[in-house]
């Protein structure tokens, strides 16, 4: 007991010092603030489980799945189960180990010897012994806590690095079943369009069997047809894939989704004009980057204090006798104690090269939070400029779908009435089908390059976000 005090008194009063600096977060020169002119105003929070903002129990029901089976989150899970049993290691490392040995022996000494037996020792010797022993590092020099430091800043890394899965898998699965909507809305468009033509043509084979239609408005009809149907073919190929890339990312195979209307789909509103830049500060990867860097900070104190002289606390307190009766009675009492030293005298340069094999890590992850940092901003910025011109082009891309409805209906009639060549219809179907699939993806390019700007900045926005960091 009087050992462990004393262990205890010299570690507090040797806790005053610790080698290597001390972790200070980098000033990193950004805007104070994005530039972007957005199209619409949106003070009010976003909630971390964003994706509820499309208001779509199907997505809900999926990123969920996602989030609670994916093989990526639950290895990230047990990673971090290891990141803080190396913690707990480390902590460990401030408290003497106490060890109970036992032992128990018998012998025999040879009566031949040159030196020979003194009279009356027993040739057979038993020996008996329970003992508990200690060693206890003194942190001197802080390499102990210096130790604790970078195991702490690996456990918030790895806690990081979960939620930039996690983050990662909602963003996927959310643009994926986008994707799926978007393929199902041209889909719907193709096989409205394949019904049309499929109409036109059986027109167009009555009118060439009566002689009002030639050989090639026939054959022209008959190029659209299956070029519509190819084009359906493909989308529903596409489709397949899609739905096994939601099964896969949800951890349910074999996955089957019914198709949804994309128009249902809200797009969330922007963020108001002068979104602060210091939200990139909340993203889980550059709070990742940052927790390398205080990680190879600590290392840098480790590496130098290799080079200090070590000192441990040792002992022992138990008991040895013959007889196993004896073995608790006051004679057969024994005990020590001791303090040990260590110093590097000579190692021809090896803890100096570790050292700076040390600092020049801690350098690499200084720049890799930089790049981070700077990498983050840019995602956003380029997020909130496509969410921008995306939703500006929406009511010009309406506006050329309307027309081309128009010039369709229009030219139908003027080959009707004799007018025109029927191939002024087929230019007229081919840019309505066009059009009609081009306002289709400018809806999808809404809705992921707003999940590109949930993820850019780390998962939703607050104010309070801001005023942590």
């Amino acid at each position: 007991m009087n050992l462990k005090i004393t262990s205890a008194i010299l570690s507090l009063f040797l806790a005053g010092c610790a080698m290597g600096p001390d972790y200070k977060r980098p000033a990193i020169t950004l805007p104070p603030a994005y530039s972007e002119d957005t199209a619409t105003a949106n003070q009010s929070a976003i909630a971390n489980n964003w994706w509820a903002l499309y208001g779509d129990a199907t997505l809900t029901g999926l990123v969920t799945a996602a989030l609670n089976n994916n093989a990526d989150i639950l290895k990230s899970l047990a990673l971090l189960d290891e990141a803080e049993a190396v913690l707990s290691e480390a902590d460990a490392s401030f408290f003497p180990q106490l060890d109970l040995g036992t032992s128990g022996t018998k012998s025999r000494s040879s009566t031949l010897n040159a030196q020979r037996l003194q009279p009356g020792t027993p040739i057979i010797a038993k020996s008996n012994r329970l003992a508990l022993s200690t060693a206890f590092e003194l942190d001197f020099w802080g390499k102990l806590r210096r130790n604790t430091e970078a195991a702490h800043a690996q456990v918030r890394g790895t806690r990081y690095a979960k939620d930039v899965t996690s983050l990662t898998i909602a963003g996927l699965t959310t643009q994926a079943y986008f994707t799926l909507c978007s393929l199902d809305a041209q889909i719907a468009v193709s096989k409205e369009t394949a019904t049309s033509r499929e109409e036109s043509l059986a027109v167009m084979k009555n009118r060439a069997a009566a002689g009002l239609a030639s050989e090639l408005e026939l054959n022209q009809a008959e190029g659209v047809r299956a070029d519509v149907s190819l084009q359906l073919r493909e989308l529903q190929r596409q489709r397949a894939l899609i739905e096994h890339q939601l099964g896969n990312l949800t951890g349910q195979p074999g996955l089957k989704i019914i198709p949804v209307d994309l128009s249902t789909l809200p797009v969330p509103a922007l963020p108001s004009m002068g979104l602060p830049s210091a939200l990139i500060e909340q993203r889980p990867d550059v709070q990742q980057a940052e927790q390398k860097l205080v990680f190879a900070n600590a290392q840098i104190g480790l590496a130098k204090a290799a080079m200090l002289p070590t000192f441990s606390l040792t002992g022992n307190y138990g008991g040895q006798s013959e007889a196993l009766s004896n073995l608790f009675k006051d004679g057969a009492r024994i005990w020590s104690a001791g303090l040990s030293a260590t110093l590097p005298i000579f190692d021809a340069g090896k803890y100096a090269a570790r050292t700076h094999q040390t600092e020049a890590r801690q350098r690499q992850a200084l720049a890799d939070y930089q790049k981070s940092v700077e990498t983050a901003f840019k995602e956003v910025a380029d997020a909130l400029s496509n969410m921008q011109q995306s939703t500006a082009s929406a009511t010009d891309q309406q506006t050329k779908t309307n027309a081309a409805r128009n010039v369709l209906r229009l030219s139908r009639l003027r080959y009707d009435a004799g007018y025109s060549a029927y191939l002024e219809v087929l230019d007229a179907q081919r840019t309505a089908n066009a059009a009609e699939q081009a306002l289709i993806q400018n809806r999808w390019a809404q809705l992921m390059y707003s999940v590109d700007l949930m993820k850019a900045l780390g998962g939703g926005w607050s104010a309070e976000a801001v005023a942590k960091n």
